[in-house]
Protein backbone atom coordinates (compact mmCIF):
# COMPACT_ATOMS: atom_id res chain seq x y z
CA UNK A 1 0.00 0.00 0.00
CA UNK A 2 1.58 3.25 -1.03
CA UNK A 3 0.21 6.34 0.62
CA UNK A 4 1.49 9.44 2.34
CA UNK A 5 0.31 8.28 5.75
CA UNK A 6 0.93 4.93 7.41
CA UNK A 7 -2.06 2.72 8.07
CA UNK A 8 -3.13 3.24 11.67
CA UNK A 9 -4.68 0.42 13.69
CA UNK A 10 -6.76 2.01 16.41
CA UNK A 11 -6.30 -0.23 19.45
CA UNK A 12 -4.95 -0.12 22.96
CA UNK A 13 -4.71 -3.92 23.13
CA UNK A 14 -1.08 -5.03 22.80
CA UNK A 15 -2.06 -8.65 22.07
CA UNK A 16 -4.33 -7.63 19.17
CA UNK A 17 -1.64 -5.30 17.82
CA UNK A 18 0.94 -8.12 17.91
CA UNK A 19 -1.38 -10.51 16.03
CA UNK A 20 -2.32 -7.89 13.43
CA UNK A 21 1.34 -7.01 12.79
CA UNK A 22 2.30 -10.72 12.56
CA UNK A 23 -0.43 -11.44 10.02
CA UNK A 24 -0.22 -8.28 7.87
CA UNK A 25 3.59 -8.33 7.71
CA UNK A 26 3.81 -11.97 6.58
CA UNK A 27 4.09 -13.07 2.96
CA UNK A 28 4.88 -10.90 -0.04
CA UNK A 29 4.08 -7.17 0.07
CA UNK A 30 4.04 -6.72 3.86
CA UNK A 31 1.73 -4.01 5.15
CA UNK A 32 3.22 -1.68 7.74
CA UNK A 33 0.92 -0.80 10.60
CA UNK A 34 1.30 1.67 13.42
CA UNK A 35 -1.10 1.91 16.32
CA UNK A 36 -2.91 4.61 18.23
CA UNK A 37 -4.96 4.10 21.35
CA UNK A 38 -8.05 6.31 21.18
CA UNK A 39 -11.11 6.38 23.40
CA UNK A 40 -13.99 5.84 20.98
CA UNK A 41 -17.44 5.16 22.40
CA UNK A 42 -18.93 1.95 21.02
CA UNK A 43 -22.51 1.96 19.84
CA UNK A 44 -24.75 -0.99 20.55
CA UNK A 45 -25.62 -3.15 17.55
CA UNK A 46 -24.32 -5.93 15.37
CA UNK A 47 -20.59 -6.52 15.00
CA UNK A 48 -20.71 -4.85 11.56
CA UNK A 49 -22.58 -1.78 12.87
CA UNK A 50 -20.20 -1.44 15.82
CA UNK A 51 -17.08 -1.83 13.64
CA UNK A 52 -18.25 0.66 10.99
CA UNK A 53 -19.23 3.33 13.52
CA UNK A 54 -15.93 2.93 15.38
CA UNK A 55 -13.97 3.20 12.11
CA UNK A 56 -15.81 6.35 10.95
CA UNK A 57 -14.95 8.09 14.22
CA UNK A 58 -11.38 6.78 14.21
CA UNK A 59 -10.76 8.13 10.69
CA UNK A 60 -11.87 11.59 11.85
CA UNK A 61 -9.58 11.47 14.89
CA UNK A 62 -6.59 10.01 13.01
CA UNK A 63 -7.09 12.23 9.96
CA UNK A 64 -6.13 9.48 7.52
CA UNK A 65 -6.37 5.80 6.66
CA UNK A 66 -7.11 3.52 9.57
CA UNK A 67 -8.43 0.14 10.59
CA UNK A 68 -10.50 -0.80 13.61
CA UNK A 69 -11.49 -4.19 14.89
CA UNK A 70 -14.42 -5.61 16.77
CA UNK A 71 -14.39 -9.11 18.19
CA UNK A 72 -17.44 -11.13 19.17
CA UNK A 73 -18.06 -14.53 20.68
CA UNK A 74 -21.50 -15.96 20.04
CA UNK A 75 -22.96 -18.96 21.84
CA UNK A 76 -25.28 -21.08 19.67
CA UNK A 77 -27.48 -21.89 22.71
CA UNK A 78 -27.94 -18.15 23.35
CA UNK A 79 -28.65 -17.31 19.68
CA UNK A 80 -25.37 -15.45 19.20
CA UNK A 81 -25.03 -13.72 22.57
CA UNK A 82 -22.88 -12.40 24.21
CA UNK A 83 -21.68 -11.44 20.70
CA UNK A 84 -20.04 -8.00 20.53
CA UNK A 85 -20.51 -7.57 24.29
CA UNK A 86 -18.07 -10.38 25.13
CA UNK A 87 -15.47 -7.93 26.48
CA UNK A 88 -17.90 -6.80 29.18
CA UNK A 89 -18.88 -10.38 30.02
CA UNK A 90 -15.19 -11.33 30.40
CA UNK A 91 -14.60 -8.36 32.71
CA UNK A 92 -17.59 -9.17 34.90
CA UNK A 93 -17.74 -13.00 35.01
CA UNK A 94 -14.46 -14.31 33.53
CA UNK A 95 -13.73 -17.70 32.01
CA UNK A 96 -15.65 -19.67 34.66
CA UNK A 97 -18.69 -17.44 34.24
CA UNK A 98 -18.76 -18.00 30.48
CA UNK A 99 -18.86 -21.75 31.10
CA UNK A 100 -21.52 -21.36 33.81
CA UNK A 101 -23.76 -19.48 31.36
CA UNK A 102 -24.07 -22.65 29.28
CA UNK A 103 -24.88 -25.08 32.11
CA UNK A 104 -28.15 -26.82 31.30
CA UNK A 105 -28.04 -26.07 27.59
CA UNK A 106 -27.75 -28.96 25.11
CA UNK A 107 -24.78 -27.39 23.28
CA UNK A 108 -21.61 -25.48 24.09
CA UNK A 109 -21.07 -24.65 20.41
CA UNK A 110 -19.85 -21.13 19.74
CA UNK A 111 -18.57 -18.93 16.94
CA UNK A 112 -15.65 -16.53 17.17
CA UNK A 113 -16.22 -13.50 14.93
CA UNK A 114 -13.75 -10.78 14.01
CA UNK A 115 -14.83 -7.71 12.07
CA UNK A 116 -12.21 -5.31 10.70
CA UNK A 117 -13.27 -2.00 9.21
CA UNK A 118 -10.99 0.00 6.89
CA UNK A 119 -11.40 3.69 6.14
CA UNK A 120 -9.34 5.53 3.53
CA UNK A 121 -9.76 8.64 5.69
CA UNK A 122 -12.30 11.09 7.11
CA UNK A 123 -15.64 11.10 5.32
CA UNK A 124 -15.18 7.76 3.55
CA UNK A 125 -17.51 4.86 4.26
CA UNK A 126 -15.69 1.99 6.00
CA UNK A 127 -15.23 -1.30 4.17
CA UNK A 128 -15.91 -4.40 6.29
CA UNK A 129 -13.84 -7.61 6.42
CA UNK A 130 -15.19 -10.43 8.57
CA UNK A 131 -13.74 -13.75 9.71
CA UNK A 132 -15.57 -16.52 11.55
CA UNK A 133 -14.34 -19.67 13.29
CA UNK A 134 -16.73 -22.25 14.74
CA UNK A 135 -15.81 -23.96 17.98
CA UNK A 136 -16.84 -25.03 21.45
CA UNK A 137 -16.70 -23.40 24.89
CA UNK A 138 -14.55 -25.56 27.20
CA UNK A 139 -13.09 -25.25 30.70
CA UNK A 140 -10.19 -22.80 30.60
CA UNK A 141 -6.92 -24.30 29.36
CA UNK A 142 -3.68 -22.54 28.54
CA UNK A 143 -2.49 -19.04 29.48
CA UNK A 144 -5.34 -16.75 30.51
CA UNK A 145 -3.75 -13.60 29.10
CA UNK A 146 -5.74 -12.86 25.94
CA UNK A 147 -9.47 -12.43 26.42
CA UNK A 148 -11.47 -15.64 26.11
CA UNK A 149 -8.83 -17.61 24.17
CA UNK A 150 -8.48 -20.10 27.05
CA UNK A 151 -12.14 -21.24 26.79
CA UNK A 152 -12.51 -21.36 22.98
CA UNK A 153 -11.58 -24.61 21.24
CA UNK A 154 -11.91 -24.34 17.44
CA UNK A 155 -13.69 -27.20 15.68
CA UNK A 156 -11.28 -29.91 14.52
CA UNK A 157 -8.65 -29.10 17.19
CA UNK A 158 -7.94 -30.52 20.62
CA UNK A 159 -6.35 -27.26 21.85
CA UNK A 160 -7.87 -23.95 22.85
CA UNK A 161 -6.67 -20.78 21.12
CA UNK A 162 -4.60 -20.08 24.26
CA UNK A 163 -2.78 -23.42 23.95
CA UNK A 164 -1.88 -22.95 20.26
CA UNK A 165 1.38 -21.50 19.00
CA UNK A 166 0.58 -18.05 17.55
CA UNK A 167 1.47 -19.01 13.96
CA UNK A 168 -0.97 -21.94 14.09
CA UNK A 169 -3.72 -19.85 15.72
CA UNK A 170 -3.26 -17.05 13.17
CA UNK A 171 -3.87 -19.47 10.28
CA UNK A 172 -7.28 -20.62 11.53
CA UNK A 173 -8.55 -17.86 13.80
CA UNK A 174 -11.43 -15.48 13.19
CA UNK A 175 -8.91 -12.60 13.29
CA UNK A 176 -6.56 -14.32 10.85
CA UNK A 177 -9.40 -14.93 8.38
CA UNK A 178 -10.60 -11.32 8.56
CA UNK A 179 -7.06 -9.96 8.22
CA UNK A 180 -6.37 -12.15 5.18
CA UNK A 181 -9.36 -10.51 3.45
CA UNK A 182 -8.17 -7.06 4.57
CA UNK A 183 -4.61 -7.73 3.38
CA UNK A 184 -5.85 -8.89 -0.05
CA UNK A 185 -7.89 -5.70 -0.37
CA UNK A 186 -5.07 -3.38 0.78
CA UNK A 187 -2.58 -5.01 -1.60
CA UNK A 188 -5.01 -4.44 -4.48
CA UNK A 189 -4.97 -0.66 -3.95
CA UNK A 190 -2.86 1.39 -6.35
Amino acid sequence: MTSQKALVFVTGNANKLREVKEILSSGGHPIEVESQSLEIPEIQGTTVEVAAAKCRKAAELVGGPCITEDTALGFVALKGLPGPYIKHFMTEIGHDGLNAMLVGFPTKAAEAICTFAYSAGPGTEPIIFEGRTPGTIVSARGPKVFGWDAVFQPDGYDMTYAEMPSDEKNKISHRGKALEKLRTYLQSLP
